[in-house]
């Protein structure tokens, strides 16, 4: 008889590219997801690759950073773009994509510590 599916998602902020902790080569998919985040030359890091909770902490603080990044972006935008001589639209349209872009980055940093949490296992 097989094994039943995994159970669902630890939580809302649990990546869907990642498998339920428990499950069959989870932490694989974790740190597949993971290395997506930070940038390719840290990826391939040794201490990175053997130790997931590594690269869960560096991508915590990669994505931490495009935070502020993006929302620099955005809280300068109406004063620095139209100096650049873009079209209003074209600014009004950057600032909503800025306004996005933190909002998915928040989201992204809530599921890393999710993942981070569950390769410490330190529960969800």
């Amino acid at each position: 008889m097989p094994m039943p599916s995994t159970t669902a998602r630890p939580g809302p902020d649990w990546p869907c590219q990642v498998k339920t902790p428990g499950s069959h080569d989870w932490e694989r998919s974790a740190v597949r997801w993971l290395r997506e985040l930070v940038p390719a030359r840290y990826a391939g890091y040794p201490a990175f690759v053997r130790h997931p909770v590594l690269l869960a902490r560096h991508a915590r603080i990669q994505v931490e950073h495009e935070i502020r990044v993006a929302r620099t972006a955005l809280r300068t935008a109406r004063v620095e773009l139209p100096r650049t001589g873009l079209h209003e639209e074209v600014i009004e349209h950057t600032i909503k994509l800025y306004a996005a872009e933190v909002m998915q980055l928040q989201h992204i940093a809530r599921s890393v510590r999710a993942v981070a949490r569950a390769l410490t296992g330190s529960g969800r």
